[in-house]
């Protein structure tokens, strides 16, 4: 036995050469001592991609333009033989190096925790024992189980197959399944595609059942070198697209403005330019502009947005799916598990003998023997409602052949035998399995129609048993298909699913968030309805649509509808797809799925959610796992995500306004004094210094009123608000200037410099909420500390020797700190009336352009 990649000689083996090199059996499997030795020769079954460790980290924090320009100017310092303000400089490139690694380093740390939660687990035989493991642990020789839904976990060669089809769509881009079988091909296959014996590590069960040998495991198969296929799932978000715009646009405006200030200082004041000097403090003030800590402040608020998630059991796969979370506007879910509690329950039963059904029901079920009880849902609810001598007699009759269920025949085939008695049992969607009947006369159509209807208005789903026997001779590669037809009725089983305590208030915190929910389901219009109108998502039972009326309407029909109608039944995979594709033509759209028929909207919709349990393709579509299965979990994640990227739009409102007034002034007033009026470190310390408190918007309390609609990142607003915003900061500025120039320049450039930082610490307090400071709502306890301890610093520092020898500082008097404290009191109240009259006015020009 040698485990390698090279999957050609697997095919033309049979079985018995197959378990003779691997030295198992299909029935035994590999006995627990084989499974651990093999462990430890070959490996766990992962393969991990490279993570950056702490020093990749690190260098990461100076691969920036912004770091690139501070290097330069420091370089150019120390060249000068400007030691001090070289120094300077690096120390606000270390510090911001070193605070960006930090907040980096914690946030891979949560991910590598939050990753643990997200287990993959597989079905092998071992001792003779269907057991469950951890997909880690499978090695080769290992005989795995795989059902519809199943990532196959590693390379294997099919042993076993019934009705068998592979989605192998993450190997050739081709999105139609391949059928697949156990037959030993002639000659090898040397391509992929033609390996039909053969499920690559990757590919998806998508109908049938299976009997696999692997082969390879982790990095030895067909895909080892595609190390995140199937690990996570890769999205860039609105806002991170939208970011680097932004981005884009700062760097343009600061290389324009800095050459038409570098020029305009030669033209105006000629050969009395010193131009190291002016080129320094050119590109000090080209930094001012720059949001340099958006980063940091980006990923602190996600890393606590997923760290408050996962204690709300939403596990996030890719941090920016936070932002897109809180973008939602519309959800798409089934009702099961979300607004109900997922616990199937017998509730009723039409058919004699009662007990009769549900025997022939739980005979059907995956879970029958009991050598394995994995049983969910319909499974378990009849096998609790069966007596311990009828759940014995189960063990009686011999599974030969079955299809399992699948959401396009939305039905289970099972062919048994007892007693040399071969019976053909059929289990599913009403409608599905009546269809194979024969012998049902109008009358009992009707009576059984209504019967349904009836249950369904109480919200109980229905499943349907059909029987026949037949005679002949069948083994497990027997297809069941062309016998099904004529089939004797049985009976149907009644389910009961109660409605979860929270759906309630989750479809009411919905409600004040306007989030839109819709459910796309699989199961009858009756039941549907009757969940919704328990809820309060409609006013009327009846307000449903099936999936076949949906099919009948015209394209402009079904825009129509899919904006109008909240709840759609017997929906189609494809229709779920359809309706969400429908849907994101002007809205965000988040769909929640657990199952196989749920990967193509799940792959589709602005984010992606699936439960802990779900089918392992619906798992690997999903940016947010969630441990807990609750509509109310995932409206709480919404408003979570709106608080982050709320937050997070604080900060570039806070910086570029701030920035623009600086800009502004410090350029405009440099062109008409001899000296500087504020040196190239004190403006790289103004830069830096307001950051500190802003790191902690990410924990800042938001106003009900800003939740209730998704942010919008608007870059004309931002602009406009914050070139009028920066022009009144320019103005007390100029005033500033005014009183403080006729002292002397160190005193200016002092005065100057606690100016700026109050200011900018202070229009936080405003700029946080788009009503008048005194009626927002109260800042968090993170944010005000961190304000008071910079403004203490602030103040303090020209007190210092430190801030008189690097920052050329000087001690002022009381008189001259009261009237700084007159200006920064006056230009808040100014600059808070201004932002409330922009959002009263401004902002409602802007959104009807």
């Amino acid at each position: 036995m040698n485990e390698n990649n090279n999957f050609s000689v697997y095919t033309t083996k049979t079985v018995s050469e197959l378990m003779q090199d691997f030295g198992t059996s299909p029935e035994k499997g590999l006995t627990q001592d084989q499974a651990k030795k093999r462990l430890q020769q070959f490996g766990s079954n992962e393969i991990k991609s490279k993570e950056a460790g702490w020093s990749g980290l690190l260098l990461r924090q100076f691969q920036s333009p912004f770091i690139y320009l501070l290097l330069a100017v420091a370089v150019i310092s120390f060249f000068l033989q400007n030691h001090v303000d070289g120094a300077v400089i690096l120390s606000v490139v270390a510090l911001n190096a070193l605070f960006g690694f930090f907040q980096e380093y914690k946030a891979a740390k949560t991910l590598k925790l939050l990753k643990q939660y997200i287990i993959s687990k597989v079905i092998v035989i071992r001792d003779g024992q269907e057991t469950e493991i951890l997909n880690s642990d499978l090695v080769p020789g290992d005989i795995v189980v795989l059902y519809p839904g199943d990532i196959i976990p590693a390379d294997v060669r099919f042993i076993q197959d019934q009705n068998l089809t592979v989605d192998e769509s993450v190997l050739t881009g081709e999105s139609v399944t391949v059928k697949k079988n156990s037959d030993v091909l002639a000659a090898q296959a040397i391509e992929l595609f033609k390996a039909t014996n053969i499920g690559f590590w990757g590919t998806t069960i998508m109908t049938g059942k299976a009997l696999g040998l692997v082969f390879a495991t982790g990095v030895h198969t067909a895909l080892g070198d595609i190390t995140k296929l199937t690990v996570e799932t890769n999205r860039l978000s609105s806002f991170e697209k939208g970011i680097a715009r932004f981005s884009a646009f700062i760097l343009r405006l600061m290389l324009i403005s800095i050459v038409v200030i570098f020029i305009a200082h030669f033209i105006i004041k000629g050969g009395q330019v010193d131009f190291i000097e002016l080129t320094l403090f050119c590109c000090a003030l080209a930094v001012t502009v720059v949001p340099e800590a958006l980063p940091i402040v980006t990923m602190f608020a996600l890393s606590q947005g997923a760290m408050r998630l996962a204690q709300r059991k939403a596990v996030v796969k890719r941090l920016s799916a936070i932002e897109d979370l809180g973008n939602i506007e519309i959800l798409c879910t089934d009702k099961t598990g979300t607004l109900t509690e997922n616990v199937s329950v017998v509730e009723s039963v039409y058919g004699e003998p009662a007990r009769s059904v549900i025997f022939y029901g739980a005979l059907v079920s995956t879970f029958y023997s009991t050598k394995f009880v994995q049983a969910r849902g319909f499974d378990l609810a009849l096998f609790k409602y069966l007596t311990q001598d009828e759940q014995k007699q189960l063990d009686e009759y011999k599974r030969i052949a079955e299809i399992p269920f699948d959401p396009t025949r939305r039905r289970n085939l099972l062919l048994t035998c007892k007693s040399n008695e071969f019976e053909l049992i059929s289990r599913g969607s009403p409608e599905d399995v009546l269809a194979c009947c024969s012998g049902i006369s109008d009358s009992l159509k009707a009576e059984l129609s209504q019967w349904i209807q009836n249950e369904g208005f109480q919200g109980r789903r229905i499943l349907a048993v059909a029987r026949k026997k037949l005679t002949g001779s069948f083994d497990h590669s027997t297809d069941l298909i062309p016998f099904e037809n004529d089939m004797e009725f049985v009976g149907l089983i009644g389910f009961g699913d109660p409605l979860k305590k929270t759906a309630h208030e989750a479809i009411k915190k919905a409600r004040l968030l306007n989030v839109e929910i819709k459910i796309l389901s699989g199961d009858t219009p009756e039941v549907c309805g009757a969940i919704a109108y328990q809820v309060g998502l409609i006013t009327d039972r009846t307000q449903v649509i099936t999936g076949t009326d949906f099919a009948t309407k015209s394209d402009q029909e079904k825009y129509d509808l899919v904006r109008s109608m909240n709840v759609f039944a017997r929906i189609s995979p494809q229709q779920k797809y359809e309706i969400i594709t429908l849907l994101q033509q002007d809205k965000e759209v988040g769909y929640i799925g657990d199952g196989i028929n749920d990967a193509p909207a799940l792959k589709v919709a602005n984010v992606a959610l699936a439960v802990q349990d779900a089918a392992g393709i619906a798992r690997e579509a999903a940016d947010i796992i969630l441990l807990k299965k609750s509509l109310l979990v995932i409206v709480e994640g919404i408003e979570e995500g709106r608080r982050i990227f709320a937050n997070t739009l604080k900060y570039i409102r806070t910086t570029l306004s701030t920035a623009f007034g600086n800009f502004y002034s410090v350029g405009l007033i440099s062109l008409f004094v001899p000296y500087l009026p504020l040196l190239p470190v004190q403006l790289l310390l103004i830069n830096v210094l307001p950051d500190f408190p802003m790191l902690a918007i990410a924990t800042d309390t938001m106003d009900p009123a800003e939740l209730r609609r998704p942010a919008k990142y608007d870059v004309r607003s931002f602009i406009l608000l914050a070139t009028i915003l920066g022009l009144i900061s320019s103005m007390f500025d100029f005033i500033f200037f005014a009183l403080f120039s006729r002292i002397s320049p160190v005193v200016l450039q002092t005065g100057w410099f606690i100016e700026n930082i109050l200011t900018a610490l202070i229009f936080i307090f405003s700029i946080r909420t788009t009503k008048p400071f005194f009626k927002g709502s109260r800042p968090s306890m993170p944010l005000v500390i961190l304000a008071i301890a910079v403004a203490i610093v602030s103040m303090a520092l020209p007190y210092t020797a430190l801030g008189q020898k690097l920052f050329s500082f000087v001690p002022l008097e009381p008189k001259l700190l009261l009237w700084i404290f007159g200006i920064v009191i006056t230009y808040f109240i100014t600059t808070d009336s201004i932002k409330c009259i922009y959002y009263r006015y401004y902002r409602k020009i802007l959104n009807h352009d």
